[in-house]
């Protein structure tokens, strides 16, 4: 389904993979302008680079959830007429947005190179930042997938809180500038904990257990198991309902 998803969505496009970076640098682009000449703001790394990394964790999450919840709207024939755990649809989606993650991690890669920044002996702890985003991710998504099929309207309310929910996460900007209850709200974003950790590994060296990624991981794995036990248990709903 990965494979199918892959070449339904480039096989006409004639920039093919390239979309996967386009809108991040066109983005890191816009932002750079915006925070380093017209409102600029102090950071210990290049904001370009603060910034692509940022969008690029951000941009997995927010593609993989927006595929997910139509993951089983947008296969009717197979939900309803074909036996297999349901799970493969919002997986499957997620798969498909890791593989455009890594097209676009390959220009992080050269823009780090650029700039001189090397993440040293830190870089053991990114498989654990990463597993720690995809449960995450995964569990998010099974959530919207069955509430998409139960209730339509949620694809349109997703668009609007995806948008809220990426200016209250750390992408564009560290959220230690911002004080008060607004700022704690935001470092216990789960988001704003998983995009630091990324910074902290590859821009800083540093380890990225802190007490919000602690908290963020025991987030992930709560929420993943209770939204996997909740997916399956109205898996047997999905056919009648669709």
């Amino acid at each position: 389904m990965t494979k199918r998803d892959l070449l339904l969505r480039y096989k006409q496009a004639v920039m093919g993979f390239a979309w996967a970076v386009f809108m991040p640098l066109t983005n890191t682009a816009i932002f750079s302008v915006i925070f380093t000449r017209v409102a600029p703001i102090s950071i210990d790394v290049p904001y370009p680079l603060f910034v692509y990394l940022g969008l690029l964790v951000w941009n997995f999450t927010a593609s993989a959830l927006r595929f997910s919840t139509n993951s089983l709207t947008g296969n009717v024939s197979l939900v309803t007429k074909v036996y297999l755990p349901r799970e493969v649809f919002p997986l499957s989606a997620i798969l498909v947005t890791a593989v455009d993650t890594l097209v676009g991690a390959l220009i992080l890669i050269g823009m780090m190179v650029y700039y001189g920044v090397w993440p040293g002996t830190a870089l053991v702890y990114l498989p654990l930042v990463c597993l720690v985003q995809l449960l995450f991710t995964a569990a998010v998504g099974f959530f919207l997938a069955m509430a998409n099929l139960f209730y339509r309207d949620v694809k349109y309310l997703f668009e609007v809180a995806i948008t809220l929910w990426m200016f209250a996460s750390s992408v564009l900007y560290p959220t230690s500038l911002v004080t008060g209850k607004i700022g704690l709200l935001l470092r216990i974003n789960p988001m704003t904990a998983i995009i630091d950790g990324y910074r902290e590994v590859l821009l800083y060296g540093h380890t990225p257990l802190s007490p919000a990624f602690a908290w963020t991981a025991l987030v992930a794995v709560v929420a993943f198991g209770c939204s996997a036990i909740a997916f399956h248990r109205a898996e047997f709903r999905f056919a009648e309902t669709i």
